[in-house]
């Protein structure tokens, strides 16, 4: 019998994922920005939002803003490739230069911590399981859920935007 233990803290500088070089990396590290997290696939209809945010990266990171990308492989097998391959891919289709990390399970059993405690922060949006690769928490400065977005919200869109450009003002 498994038990799936939530994990309950008040921020997300207590996680500690492991970056896609394979380092621990402390979430702490991002204290004081404000942070887009969006668990990716390179093998999705939605992958081509990798260029979106991308761009967002380069508008607003001189801001204090900062996207982290979490490939997942729980939806449809759509992020096969190991971590060597998905930061190639990332970076020679894409260009990314925002941090990516260690490939992880966002729902499930063998969720990583930090995708529990976000699905289930409250926020002014929905709370529960995510439904499909490139979802976006947006994390306050503070370390704290702002908002959630569904996959079909995009990078540039003006929900996202306005959203980013608000946290960044507080």
């Amino acid at each position: 019998m498994s038990l799936t233990t939530h994990v309950t803290v008040d921020n997300i500088y207590d996680f500690k994922p492991t970056n896609i070089n394979g380092k621990e990396t402390s979430l702490n590290e991002f204290k004081g920005e404000v942070l887009l997290v969006v668990n990716t696939a390179s093998e999705c209809g939605y992958t081509p939002q990798y260029e979106g945010l991308q761009k967002l990266h380069e508008k607003y990171s001189k801001k204090g803003f900062n996207v982290l990308g979490f490939p997942a492989n729980n939806f449809g097998g759509q992020e096969p490739g190991t971590d060597k391959q998905i930061k190639k891919f990332c970076k020679v289709n894409y260009g990314v230069s925002f941090p990516m990390f260690s490939k992880v399970s966002v729902k499930g059993n063998d969720q990583h911590p930090l995708f529990d405690h976000l699905t289930s922060a409250e926020n002014p949006d929905f709370t529960g399981e995510i439904k499909w690769n490139f979802e976006k928490f947006l994390i306050s400065k503070e370390g704290t859920l702002l908002h959630r977005f569904r996959s079909d919200v995009e990078p540039q869109s003006k929900k996202l935007t306005n959203a980013i450009e608000k946290a960044l003002n507080q």
